[in-house]
């Protein structure tokens, strides 16, 4: 836990990757917002790769949204949700697959529901063209968990970059300069959000 210079507990920001695939380029983007958000002041950024969380699809008892306080049966949704809670806010870093965003991603999703309401969710989307309709997707769905979804959603296109035979960018601060003004600007209303500013 980390303290402003008022003695007040900073913000908490997750930066959750949303592709499970062996080869990605999510780790790297994340990575790469990370290091931009680590210039802002208002808030903390940790990366949560869902390659790391086994979430089996749907094996709860009960749907989350109907317990009014949430009585999991499972240890790992347990850990799951305790880990959400300590969030004051997200960034979801997503691939658009076939126009859509990744399964894995809607199962962590739906796997709670309070834990995500209220809070602000910025989108990161990436693909050969970029990710626009995976944001548009994703941005319907954290409206419908009660979160405020933040914009401008960078999408990133890959297409055209210096990859190397793993499908991974070279280097990924020289390879999303372009992205970076959109990427700040999204940073910006993100943090505005968590500390209840108006981002002009």
């Amino acid at each position: 836990m980390r303290l402003n210079r008022d003695g007040t507990i900073m913000k908490k920001v997750l930066i959750i990757i949303g592709s499970v695939r062996p080869k990605r380029v999510g780790p790297q983007i994340a990575e790469w917002l990370a290091d931009l958000a680590a210039i802002r002041a208002e808030a903390t950024f940790e990366i949560v790769d869902l390659k790391d969380w086994s979430l089996p699809m749907d094996d709860e008892p009960h749907q989350p949204k109907r317990l009014d306080c949430p009585d999991y049966a499972q240890s790992h949704t347990l850990d799951f949700s305790r880990l959400i809670t300590s969030a004051d806010g997200f960034i979801l870093v997503s691939p658009q697959y076939n126009w859509g965003y990744p399964a894995a991603l809607k199962n962590a999703l739906d796997h709670l529901y309070y834990e995500w309401s209220g809070k602000p969710v910025g989108i990161v989307s990436y693909g050969a063209r970029g990710g626009a309709k995976a944001a548009a997707q994703l941005r319907e769905v954290v409206t419908g968990l009660g979160m405020t979804p933040v914009e401008p959603f960078p999408a990133l296109a890959l297409r055209g970059l210096d990859m190397d035979d793993d499908l991974l960018v070279r280097d990924p601060a020289a390879g999303f300069e372009k992205d970076r003004a959109v990427v700040m600007e999204a940073l910006e209303s993100l943090c505005g959000a968590l500390t209840g500013e108006a981002v002009a």
